[in-house]
């Protein structure tokens, strides 16, 4: 009887060798080896017949050195887990020397894990006085890696710092994994200098990875400081409309509108805010003019009807910050009056209604010659009935001397004034001219 050795699970490192272990217990002559990948189809990765072939279907795998029927695989890639089944055909006479050979098939089923080492370690930090927030990040591990945190004293002692206040996060990256730590650490008065260590730990590839980072007289940031009458001491300021992206204390603070900072007139609107990556987690305060001011992530407005500027105060230990938040109108609630505005400045078209000027002075000419045309014709027919009347005999013609009598009529026609009015920040109704 052949008996398989053989591992359930095997671990391996990308980029380092895998072994996959098949041995025989006893070993016997081989007739063939085979090796698959089982997926949605047995995929062969190798096959060996000791008397003619010995194929390695995929590239890098060959036969161990160990044992002859084993399985190495150099270098690993990350698609090289899975499940993997070898074969093994064998001769067995039974013991009998007298009985020919009989082929013997054994088969067994195991499991590749590929680990992945850490791609990239980084740290961040904010600090205020004695206060800090640290943030460590691992990315591009299989599984995902541990963190601690230590503190090395001045004459090179390195201790573990214990009672952190921390948050953790693993996120998926496909199918490796990302870790991020933050903790809150106040230094003590003594200590004028502190390098703090995040040690980043994947137990399964035995990999230490160690970024440092030391404080000396810690200060709060550079940034701008104003004096808001609502505070005794001044505070760093700045506006939604002014924040570049830049790691500082205002841009860590994101805010948001809906339906937006630009709304249509008698709109609610929802501000929010919210300082993704700040820990510890800050503590939210808005208001708006000489208003009470009201705690938490969101303020509700409802019916704007104006333009206004909100204020919210974000605070943890490691400082503060006020942002400005302005709302526009960007439509009114007249619009019965066919005006248009922008921005809170109305323009108002007032125009008289009737005929305009062009109009009014082609029918004046109009009137003027049809008068022309009917005292022509008046007088027309007057001197031919004259005629008939005063002269019923022949008699020897005359002249009549005709009068020119000039045809009077007004200059200038009486027009509407048309006007157009431009107000800003006002209605005005129209008055009839």
């Amino acid at each position: 009887t052949v008996d398989l050795k053989y591992d359930d699970v095997s671990y391996a490192t990308v980029h380092q060798s895998a072994f996959l272990r098949c041995g025989m217990m006893p070993v016997q002559p081989i007739e063939e080896l085979w090796w698959f990948k089982i997926g949605a189809s047995e995929e062969r990765v190798y096959y060996y017949d000791p008397t003619s072939v010995d194929a390695a279907l995929m590239k890098r795998a060959r036969r161990s050195n160990r044992d002859n029927t084993s399985l190495e695989i150099y270098p690993t890639q990350l698609s090289d887990e899975g499940e993997y089944k070898c074969r093994i055909v064998v001769w067995d006479n039974t013991g009998n020397s007298t009985e020919p050979s009989v082929p013997i098939s054994k088969e067994a089923r195991m499991m590749l894990k590929v680990n992945v080492p850490p791609e990239k370690v980084e740290i961040t930090h904010l600090t205020s006085g004695r206060n800090l927030s640290l943030r460590c990040k691992s990315e591009g591990a299989k599984p995902p890696a541990d963190i601690l945190w230590t503190k090395t004293s001045p004459d090179g002692v390195e201790t573990e710092i214990p009672d952190l206040a921390k948050t953790r996060e693993i996120e998926p990256a496909g199918e490796l994994y990302d870790t991020a730590e933050q903790i809150f650490y106040q230094l003590e008065e003594n200590e004028m200098i502190a390098k703090i260590s995040c040690v980043v730990r994947h137990h399964n590839t035995n990999t230490t990875i160690y970024k440092n980072i030391t404080f000396v007289s810690p200060a709060i940031q550079n940034a701008l400081k104003v004096t808001i009458q609502r505070f005794a001491e001044p505070v760093l300021y700045s506006s939604i409309e002014n924040q570049d992206g830049r790691d500082n204390k205002a841009g860590l603070v994101k805010i948001s509108a809906d339906p937006g900072f630009k709304v249509p007139y008698n709109t609610s609107v929802t501000l929010k805010a919210a300082a993704p990556g700040v820990f510890p987690e800050p503590r939210y305060l808005w208001w708006v003019g000489d208003q009470t001011g009201i705690a938490g992530r969101e303020l509700h407005i409802d019916n704007l009807e104006e333009d206004k500027s909100y204020y919210v105060l974000a605070e943890n230990p490691l400082g503060r910050v006020v942002l400005e938040v302005p709302v526009h109108i960007t439509t009114s609630d007249y619009s019965q009056w066919n005006d248009s505005s922008r921005d809170g400045d109305v323009i108002v078209d007032d125009t008289t209604g009737g005929l305009d000027t062009g109009a009014i002075i082609g029918i004046v000419i109009g009137a003027l010659i049809a008068v022309f045309f009917i005292g022509f014709a008046v007088w027309y027919w007057t001197i031919r009935d004259g005629n008939k009347v005063f002269s019923p005999k022949k008699e020897k013609p005359h002249t009549i001397d005709e009068e020119t009598i000039p045809f009077r009529s007004t200059d200038k026609p009486l027009l509407r004034t048309i006007s157009t009015q431009t107000l800003e920040g006002r209605r005005s109704r129209r008055e009839p001219s």
